[in-house]
């Protein structure tokens, strides 16, 4: 039976299950995150495992992270006791934690929502030493190209912009792709060049603006970039799926972006998924491994949630390893439990090609990246300074970079203390 045939029977199965046992008890578990293409099926597969006690409603915030944090904190500060799960970007958990919207993990949940997690995923999840969330998925970005234009991947920096410029001197699309519009992927992007040149934007508590010579190196490079002729004029209408979608119309040579990359280019265009590779994140200071700024989403329960019980069993189950496997598989998204990435057993037992290895063949890169990935700045004011360091950067190609530096430690100082910011 194909795939798609046996998840439509399973999800049969699941109301039916659901019809036979009925909702005795009328508890109803609100699952408020971003829209996600199979997630449903996950939410379908945890209600029927509840049995009849409870049954989960995906409730789909918008696209945009800022929509999505905008409409949860406007209900979470009017305490509105329908919100029961939450999901949260990586950078939310200290905000959501310090204004006690979201309750601690403990004892046997606590236990569960950190077996066998990656570390780096795991310390998005805590704020001062508490678990507030469990991992659902993680992300980094790696290098995505196509061998028809380039036969092998640069290694740093100055060799892909190089290689670009080769390539379009030579009549060929040689753009590199990246996410550079007024919004949190050009954060990203800025973050893990900081990173990746061993600066820090703020001091490891959090509570000041350091903004040190790896910072100012990561402007210099930002600037170089997006002035070497090897950007899209659109770079500043650029997002995640706008890269994604050009790559694939061969628009570009050379894409940073998240692993999703491969699962939509399998479905969208799969008679090239042969050409379509990828590699680690290029070096920004030659011969020191890039660090890639860790992404994804945790799911927290709300302090409101009449049904805390219940909001924990289904958070769990909507992020246990069987769940991460089937959307790595059919999403792309890199799951945060370890023994995922070594599960041999097809997804679906008539489809034997249905595997981690061969529908998310990154996982070794993804592993390398994440140990050693580097995490944004955790404050409870992120948000702030989120704000603050899209609008500065934009657009990347008028930076300065040591007025550009200096006006981020004026302005950020400011984020901080949550002076002249509309988050």
């Amino acid at each position: 039976m194909p795939r798609a045939a046996t998840y439509a029977l399973v999800t049969a199965l699941a109301a039916a299950t659901l019809s036979a046992c009925g909702s005795a008890s009328g508890i109803t578990v609100n699952l408020y995150v971003s829209p996600e293409n199979n997630l449903q099926h996950v939410v379908d597969t945890c209600t029927a495992a509840a049995g009849g006690r409870y049954r989960i409603v995906y409730h789909k915030l918008p696209r945009g992270a800022d929509g999505q944090r905008e409409q949860m904190v406007r209900r979470l500060a009017a305490e509105d006791p329908s919100l029961d799960v939450l999901g949260l970007d990586v950078t939310w958990v200290p905000e959501f934690a310090e204004a006690g919207w979201v309750v601690p993990w403990t004892g046997a949940a606590e236990a569960e929502a950190t077996r066998d997690v990656l570390p780096g995923p795991l310390s998005t999840a805590r704020w001062n030493g508490k678990l507030y969330a469990a991992t659902k998925h993680t992300n980094v970005q790696l290098l995505w190209y196509d061998d028809r234009l380039t036969p092998s991947p640069p290694k740093t920096f100055d060799e892909m912009t190089a290689q670009a410029q080769a390539l379009k001197a030579a009549g060929k699309p040689g753009n590199i792709l990246f996410t550079g519009a007024q919004y949190e992927g050009l954060v990203v992007f800025y973050n893990t060049l900081v990173a990746s040149s061993g600066g820090h934007i703020l001091s490891d508590d959090g509570k000041s603006v350091l903004m040190d010579a790896g910072a100012v190196h990561a402007l210099e490079v930002l600037k170089q970039l997006t002035t070497a002729g090897v950007t899209d004029p659109s770079l500043g209408n650029s997002k995640e799926d706008e890269i994604r979608q050009a790559f694939q119309r061969g628009q570009g040579a050379l894409e940073l972006n998240w692993p999703y990359v491969y699962a939509s280019y399998a479905k969208e265009k799969p008679q090239d998924l042969a050409h379509v590779h990828w590699a680690r994140y290029p070096s920004v200071v030659p011969g020191r491994p890039s660090r890639v700024t860790i992404g994804g989403f945790n799911l927290a329960v709300s302090t409101y949630s009449p049904h805390k019980a219940e909001a924990f069993e289904a958070a769990l189950c909507l992020r246990r390893p069987a769940s991460q496997k089937y959307q790595a598989i059919e999403d792309g998204l890199a799951p945060t439990t370890r023994s995922v990435y070594d599960d041999p057993a097809p997804l679906d037992p008539a489809d034997p090609g249905s595997t981690m290895a061969a529908k998310f063949p990154m996982k070794p890169d993804i592993l390398a990246a994440l140990a050693d990935a580097a995490v944004r700045p955790l404050t409870p004011a992120y948000q702030n300074l989120s704000t603050v360091i899209s609008k500065v950067l934009s657009p990347p190609s008028a930076i300065d970079p040591p007025a550009t530096a200096q006006e981020l430690r004026e302005r950020l100082t400011d984020a901080l203390n949550s002076r002249d910011i509309i988050p």
